[in-house]
């Protein structure tokens, strides 16, 4: 039986999956993430590898170790070119695994990986074309096209957050203005609503929130019973559908899959979002491209990195 090793390194904790080709998982692990010093990450991802391995039972049944990481990265050349979550530059990552694993290893940006995780094995797993876009603290994602991750040149590409929807608009953690991540990230999404609340204060939203304690779900809590509320979803609502139009538009994929902690609303994003897609994105009477909400949760980004041994 052939297995795979799939490593989503995160800010606190790399997580680990042995899988088989069909997705099927036959182990979990985690250890803590080192900051700043490579040679301690390499050992930290080899002690998840060398546990799965001593559980596949036979070590030529590991086909490869794939890695997801934060930052940008370059997969050709197995390296962290720069990653500030881990403090890391220039870093060969893939090199020191495979001497202390003995296994190749991919690596790819811990979002391509979560996109791949969804198209293989989650909410994307009947089509060819997709993209998972991530609303959490920014906005992420990745594009598979052909059942392959589409990274661009030198694999900077697939900034999903970073395209302009707002031509001089809200100041963005990039340093431009007017960014999707700047609109649709839950963090934007926070923002608004707390402007909101202190514009109003008869807002309903102020029964079980305050300027400081509101977050991602309050909005939509009292969307239906509160007009303040009501105009904070509106706003986002129509911010997330003009970027996954342009993504519609340019990709054309089968499905837009959406992820990150704003998601959880279901429906409540689903169904609107629809519908603003089917009216204005070009040609959608022709190629119509289906929103729904991914799978994997968290467990996306190691999916997808054992997956880099399963693209087509």
């Amino acid at each position: 039986m052939a297995f795979y090793i799939g490593i989503d390194v995160g800010g606190t904790t790399i997580k680990g999956a042995l899988i088989d080709e069909k997705g099927k998982l036959y182990g979990e692990d985690s250890v803590p993430t080192a900051i700043g010093d490579g040679e301690e990450l390499a050992d930290g991802i080899a002690v998840i590898c060398n546990r799965f391995i001593a559980r596949a039972g036979k070590k030529q049944d590991v086909i490869g170790v794939g890695i997801g990481s934060p930052g940008i990265i370059d997969s050709e050349n197995g390296t962290i070119v720069v990653s500030g979550n881990l403090k890391l530059k220039n870093f060969p990552l893939s090199k020191h695994v495979e001497e202390r694993v003995n296994l190749p290893v991919k690596i790819t940006n811990d979002a391509n990986a979560a996109a791949l995780g969804e198209a293989k094995f989650g909410a994307g797993k009947a089509y060819k074309d997709s993209v998972l876009v991530t609303l959490g603290t920014g906005v992420g994602g990745g594009i598979v096209i052909g059942g392959k991750l589409f990274e661009g040149y030198k694999s900077a590409g697939a900034e999903i957050g970073h395209m302009v929807i707002e031509h001089g608009g809200n100041k963005c953690t990039c340093g431009r203005r007017g960014c999707f991540e700047a609109y649709s990230s839950a963090t934007a999404l926070i923002k608004r609503t707390k402007w909101a609340m202190e514009e109003d204060a008869s807002s309903a939203m102020w029964e079980t929130y305050t300027s400081e304690t509101c977050d991602g779900r309050t909005a939509f809590d009292y969307a239906d019973t509160d007009i303040a509320a009501s105009e904070v979803v509106e706003w986002y609502i129509k911010y997330l559908a003009c970027g996954l139009i342009n993504i519609a538009n340019i990709f054309r994929p089968q499905v837009i899959m959406l992820g990150g902690g704003v998601s959880n609303q279901g429906e409540n994003l689903t169904v609107p979002l629809q519908a603003i897609l089917d009216r204005e994105a070009f040609g959608s009477f022709y190629a119509p491209v289906k929103i729904t909400i991914a799978k994997l949760g968290s467990a996306a980004g190691a999916y997808g990195a054992a997956a880099l041994w399963l693209e087509e």
